[in-house]
């Protein structure tokens, strides 16, 4: 009976072991609950550039709408990265981890920190930000050569994104 159990209590701890070193890279520390959960709808700006290696698609920017899950508009996601919510709050992210998306074409999905928020709504309670479930969005693969330096491409994505805080 103590033999069974001892293995009963090894397999579990492997296990754990295992699942902890499986967890998502883009996962916020443990303390942290969502607050809010939207769905990006947007595009990928890239510009095609010269590089020390010869012409390459450079990323710009985002451009999105962030969207709940009613399908209502509430807020916008663009460059630096910023998120707008449009009860006029703002929230810069700070890349901390990143994960390759199991979908091909497809973005990374982020682990970011929140800084400098601003305004007077939910964006100034967020401490993490996490894009997850990316959908396109990735640097093109053709159309970058000496004849189209500074040529736009804009490549459609969705992502989720979560907003993160210690004080649910």
């Amino acid at each position: 009976m103590q033999n069974s159990r001892s293995n009963s209590i090894l397999t579990a701890t492997l296990f754990l072991a295992a699942a902890a070193l499986a967890q998502d890279p883009t996962a916020p520390p443990p303390t942290q609950h969502p607050i809010l959960t939207v769905t990006g709808k947007g595009v990928q700006i890239y510009t095609c550039q010269q590089s020390p290696t010869g012409p390459q698609w450079v990323f710009q920017a985002p451009e999105a709408t962030l969207i709940d899950a009613s399908a209502k508009p509430v807020g916008t996601h663009g460059a630096g990265p910023i998120w707008r919510s449009n009860d006029g709050s703002t929230v810069k992210g700070e890349l901390l981890q990143k994960s390759a998306s199991s979908e091909a074409n497809s973005i990374p999905w982020l682990l970011l920190k929140a800084v400098d928020p601003s305004g007077p709504g939910i964006m100034t309670r967020v401490e993490f930000i996490r894009r997850s479930d990316t959908h396109g969005g990735a640097s093109p693969t053709t159309g970058c050569d000496v004849h189209h330096l500074n040529a736009v491409s804009r490549v459609p994505y969705t992502a989720t994104y979560t907003f993160y805080s210690a004080t649910p």
